[in-house]
């Protein structure tokens, strides 16, 4: 990366690694949280718990029949799984920016990773089954949104029958909930992670939703909603961080990020903010040992190249873009985003057929339904278009 592109990058989680927190205290404080700033933000009303986790009667009944055979002491988990994912002809569908409560979701028949795993633990809680959220420990991965490069994470669900002799399963114990089957198959790390750290990614979330909207007063309500739910969600500090330096705040931007690496050294997102962040105060040496630290730790990332050229394409360097697309590829070649994006680029430069060829290249390996049909319009328009 060139040190002229300055990309601010957001931690969120929508296709949505913690660390072990057991031994770390923190405390929020008024130079962390600095409500002058955005004195109107308690005009923006955050989602209670109850709110987010809140099904109505029709959701309630739902879980009800999915999960109950003859009697309430037996249970089908897959039962449940199954019926989430067949409500519709077209099944639950994929959505990135869908960051919905649990009754929106279930309503619209539409999720991402996190508003999916909130849905179904909300219907499992009330079927009166165990549920256990998970954070997966995937590379470090990228999506671009408005300008602004957006860390994905992800997370799904472990639903389970209580350990109760009362209560008997109808085949299997327990099943777990994904998009993404290949996620599983992985078989990435993953660790529990407990429901307030899960309304701290749902705020977090949201807080980006307002952020790329330029609503920053919003964003910052949702920002420091998430980060008095768990204060340990080091991503927290990270948005929070970015928010105050777009609003010039640099002192308060910088306690952030450095209380973000507090919580983890190892955060290389929040390392990456700050070194934008130095740039912008013109502490160029700070910077770029920054700069160049991160960029030797991402190197073999394949996610990191296919950034690069998503920004690359954005500034019209198409040739540029293809070079970072291909690094990208030569490191993993079964990644839809990347052979989408050398798509993109052959398109740019007038190679209609490579530009067909990816496209189909990524249809095959798309994670879900959604994806591949998306893919399959785009080489229909094309092959329409020549």
């Amino acid at each position: 990366m060139k040190a002229r592109v300055l990309f601010t990058v957001l931690a969120i989680l929508i296709i949505c690694g913690c660390q072990s927190t057991a031994q770390i205290q923190t405390r929020v404080t008024p130079q962390l949280l600095d409500d002058s700033l955005f004195p109107s933000h308690h005009y923006y009303a955050v989602e209670s718990a109850d709110a987010v986790f809140f099904l109505d009667e029709d959701a309630q009944r739902f879980a009800e029949r999915a999960v109950l055979e003859k009697s309430i002491t037996e249970k089908n988990v897959k039962g449940l799984v199954k019926a989430i994912f067949d409500r519709s002809d077209k099944g639950m569908r994929y959505l990135t920016t869908a960051n919905t409560v649990a009754n929106t979701t279930f309503n619209n028949r539409t999720a991402n990773c996190l508003s999916l795993s909130i849905m179904t633990f909300a219907l499992a809680e009330h079927a009166g089954l165990e549920a256990t959220f998970y954070e997966v420990k995937i590379p470090e991965y990228w999506t671009r949104q408005s300008g602004y490069s957006m860390l994905n994470g992800h997370i799904n669900l472990r639903v389970s029958v209580p350990e109760d002799p009362l209560i008997t399963s109808v085949g299997s114990r327990w099943a777990d909930v994904d998009f993404d089957p290949q996620m599983l198959r992985d078989q990435f790390p993953r660790v529990s992670v407990s429901k307030n750290t899960v309304l701290s990614m749902f705020y977090n979330n949201k807080g980006a939703d307002a952020l790329v909207a330029n609503s920053y007063t919003k964003a910052y309500s949702y920002f420091k909603a998430a980060a008095e739910i768990d204060p340990l969600h080091q991503q927290s500090w990270v948005n929070l961080g970015v928010l105050y330096r777009m609003v010039d705040a640099y002192e308060q931007s910088e306690r952030a990020y450095k209380h973000a690496l507090s919580l983890n050294d190892d955060n290389l997102t929040a390392w990456e903010n700050l070194s934008i962040l130095y740039y912008y105060q013109n502490r160029h040496q700070e910077a770029a040992t920054i700069k160049e630290m991160v960029e030797t730790r991402r190197r073999n990332n394949p996610f990191y190249h296919y950034i690069l050229g998503e920004q690359a394409l954005e500034e019209g360097n198409a040739e540029i873009a293809l070079v970072h697309y291909q690094k990208g590829l030569r490191l993993d070649n079964t990644r839809h985003e990347i052979l989408f994006g050398v798509a993109k680029a052959y398109h740019e430069l007038g190679d209609v057929s490579k530009a067909q060829a990816f496209l189909e290249r990524a249809s095959r390996h798309s994670p879900n339904d959604q994806e591949k049909q998306r893919y399959a319009s785009k080489v229909a328009s094309l092959a329409s278009n020549y």
